[in-house]
């Protein structure tokens, strides 16, 4: 059995919260994105600096605005 790599993990992640956006699960999206920065080493980033002068935005399709709002309303409570 091959130990996965950092790629894999991120892949078996981006599955799980594949499977939590079409289960409409709020809470297993924000737990995947969690898990998926943390190993990317973004658990503990403080400031995001603009490219280019411009804000860094992040787009993620297909959420639909309930969870957006969930994972706002989450982040809050954690952060």
């Amino acid at each position: 059995m091959k130990i996965p790599d950092l790629n894999d993990l991120i892949a078996d992640l981006q599955t799980a919260k594949q499977i939590a956006i079409d289960d409409r699960n709020p809470n297993a999206i924000v737990t995947a994105t969690v898990a998926q920065a943390k190993l990317l080493g973004m658990d503990n980033m403080r400031d995001i600096t603009p490219h280019n002068g411009q804000p860094v935005v992040f787009n993620i399709a297909g959420l639909s605005p309930d969870a957006a709002l969930a994972i706002s309303k989450r982040l809050d409570e954690e952060y």
